[in-house]
């Protein structure tokens, strides 16, 4: 059985973003595996450490420097992986067309995926696989154990969580709280690096843009400011809340 996990690069949490020339300069910003997929690629790995003939196939589709990411994904455990290589910034929709072509090549009964997306902020990729496979999907997952071909667990729902049985094939998104992602030992970063990774271009999948980003900026959050005047003289009150505003908000002239 094949396990397809797909993982995204998004910048850490604690780095800086800079706009420039109407788009996100990402250069000097430290760029990590979004933390959902993380918990895919863990749950990909205790399913295959169950007991079950699995191999997990970790995907990265994007930029050169996704490779260090999925040399990550190898020493975590992954037994192989595939870097499908651009530049061009594919919306969740056209990169479920890479999915799902992949997964039907490669023979995989299951994809796992985040179920939110940080870079797009979307829920979308997940039930777009699905769609393009005509396989059943389970979002939300808080817990997932593979038997007989079958997979069991619990997902949340809008009134708590509810428990599931889906045959295979299938697509899960993962979310935290289905497990606790474990970290690459030095041994195995160094054995990653034998590890097979496959580079393939983007124009093999036929996959354009669903989506035209024609400028993307960075909206600061404004400093909010509580002041407190106190004093039995309503003028004197006024005028000291007037100077503040004028020497230290600068929203007085």
């Amino acid at each position: 059985m094949k396990i397809l996990t797909v993982v995204r690069q998004v910048p850490d949490a604690e780095s800086s973003l800079r706009a420039a020339n109407d788009s996100i300069d990402l250069s000097n910003t430290q760029l990590v595996m979004d933390t959902m997929d993380e918990y895919g690629v863990e749950q990909a790995l205790r399913l295959r450490e169950a007991g079950i003939g699995i191999e997990v196939i970790a995907l990265a589709v994007g930029r050169a420097s996704n490779e260090e990411m999925l040399r990550n994904a190898l020493a975590l455990g992954a037994d192989r992986a595939i870097h499908v290589k651009t530049d061009v910034v594919l919306d969740p929709v056209a990169l479920s067309g890479v999915v799902a072509k992949i997964a039907m090549a490669e023979g995989v009964e299951l994809v796992l995926c985040g179920g939110r997306q940080t870079d797009w902020d979307s829920e979308a990729l997940g039930a777009a696989v699905a769609e393009r496979l005509a396989w059943p999907q389970l979002t939300w997952t808080t817990e997932l154990v593979l038997k007989d071909g079958a997979l069991t667990g619990r997902h949340d729902v809008d009134e708590g969580s509810e428990g599931f049985t889906v045959s295979l094939p299938s697509v899960v998104t993962t979310q935290q709280g289905l497990n606790e992602p474990r970290f690459p030992t030095l041994p195995n970063l160094m054995k990653a690096r034998k590890k097979e990774l496959r580079t393939e271009a983007l124009e093999t999948y036929g996959v354009t843009p669903m989506v035209r980003v024609v400028k993307t900026e960075i909206q600061s959050r404004e400093r909010r400011h509580e002041i407190t005047v106190v004093g039995d003289d309503p003028a004197g009150a006024a005028a000291r809340l007037v100077g503040i505003l004028r020497t230290e908000l600068k929203v007085v002239a």
